[in-house]
């Protein structure tokens, strides 16, 4: 009597660690997928940029500081980039258009150019793109994060090599609303 207990208790530990290998491996997909889909729209904004910069360029020729500052951070290799270096690059690119589009704001002959505003409005759908996208993706990450930790699916993660990821989180310095001075 007691091996057929032991060996129902085997059975059901054998059959709880793959239900729980089988939802990780799901929710790491998940993430990866959503890590892919949100590389797309990132990719359709690196790809963007050095066109609205050289357009500013053409107006704004003596603001070299700020022009620069966008174009260095564009520069580094996308694709050979991890998602972390990604995330990384994507976040101080981030910071760094703000200034690009103010600049831009200060020549009402840049603002009237018809190949500015269609990079700008451009620029503004892959902007509201990538942040759905986010979205979705920290929702996914999310889950298989408290899967990891959740005891005791953490024991199955543990054995089985499973990690947290990273969340796309806005850095602390961008958390401030922007001011507008109208005088």
């Amino acid at each position: 009597m007691t091996i057929y207990i032991i060996s129902g208790l085997i059975i059901i530990a054998l059959v709880y660690t793959l239900a729980t290998y089988n939802t990780l491996v799901r929710r790491r997909n998940a993430v990866m997928e959503a890590f892919s889909t949100m590389d797309v729209y990132l990719k359709k904004r690196w790809d963007l940029i050095p066109n609205l910069v050289e357009v500013v360029k053409g107006y704004a020729a003596h603001e070299r500081a700020a022009l620069e500052n966008v174009v260095t951070l564009r520069n580094a290799a996308y694709d050979n980039m991890s998602a972390n270096e990604k995330i990384d690059a994507n976040d101080r690119l981030s910071a760094g258009l703000p200034g690009l589009i103010a600049l831009a704001e200060s020549y009402p002959d840049l603002k009237a150019s018809e190949n500015f505003s269609d990079l700008s409005a451009r620029l503004t759908s892959v902007e509201n793109d990538i942040a759905n996208a986010r979205k979705y993706y920290n929702a996914v990450v999310k889950s298989l994060n408290t899967a990891v930790e959740v005891f005791p699916g953490s024991i199955v993660a543990k054995l089985f090599n499973f990690k947290r990821e990273r969340f796309f989180m806005i850095r602390e310095e961008d958390r401030e609303a922007v001011k507008v001075d109208l005088r």
